[in-house]
């Protein structure tokens, strides 16, 4: 005669767990792993089209703007461009682009010689400063549909004045993210625009001057 054996009761309720999820009795059940969260992919640049990743922290309102003199051209005339000099007429609009003939560069460089007037109008110069494709710069200064000869753009060697900003970028040293600021006859920055997109910018430093 066969004798029953009873089993306890922790026993029986993990082996009825074990069927009822499709394990067999005696199976080990393996752990879930967690679902990773998903990874944003990197912005596209604006410029090139290549993937980038977020500018550095670029210097904040209220900063003292590093002052620097850098090789310039205007209308495809050399000249040396001195901050402190431009600051000693009045406020300048300091916009840092990737590179020049890159096509959000040159989005943006026709946008800021259109609203040149309304820049002097607020007694502001404009400056533009690049470390890409700096060898084509006397060219692009003058060219009608980039500056069309109505500010000056400087080159930048090895990013060294983005860097002074914090505006280099970060999978790209050689170039500067698309910045611009406002910096007051004092020397101070007031309003500061950071967008891979060259729309806005403008707009942006014209609000921060004030002009209607």
């Amino acid at each position: 005669m066969h004798r029953a054996v009873l089993l306890p009761l922790s026993v029986v309720c993990l082996a009825l767990a074990g069927c009822s999820s499709g394990a067999q009795p005696g199976d080990a059940v393996a752990a879930q792993p967690k679902a990773e969260a998903p990874v944003a992919a990197p912005a596209p640049n604006a410029a090139t089209g290549a993937e980038t990743t977020s500018p550095t922290t670029a210097l904040s309102v209220g900063a003292k703007a590093p002052d620097f003199s850098a090789q310039a051209w205007l209308a495809g005339k050399e000249f040396q461009y001195t901050l402190a000099d431009a600051l000693a007429k009045g406020p300048v609009v300091l916009y840092f682009f990737p590179a020049a003939y890159t096509p959000g560069c040159n989005i943006e460089a026709h946008q800021f010689s259109q609203a040149t007037d309304k820049f002097a109008a607020a007694g502001a110069s404009v400056i533009g400063v690049t470390a890409g494709n700096a060898d084509q710069l006397a060219k692009f200064s003058a060219d009608n549909e980039r500056c069309a000869g109505k500010f000056p753009v400087a080159a930048d060697p090895g990013a060294k004045i983005a860097a002074q900003y914090g505006v280099v970028l970060d999978k790209k040293p050689e170039w500067s993210n698309r910045t611009s600021f406002v910096i007051d006859r004092d020397g101070r920055i007031t309003t500061v625009h950071a967008d891979l997109s060259p729309e806005g910018h403008v707009d942006a430093m014209l609000a921060g001057l004030g002009a209607p």
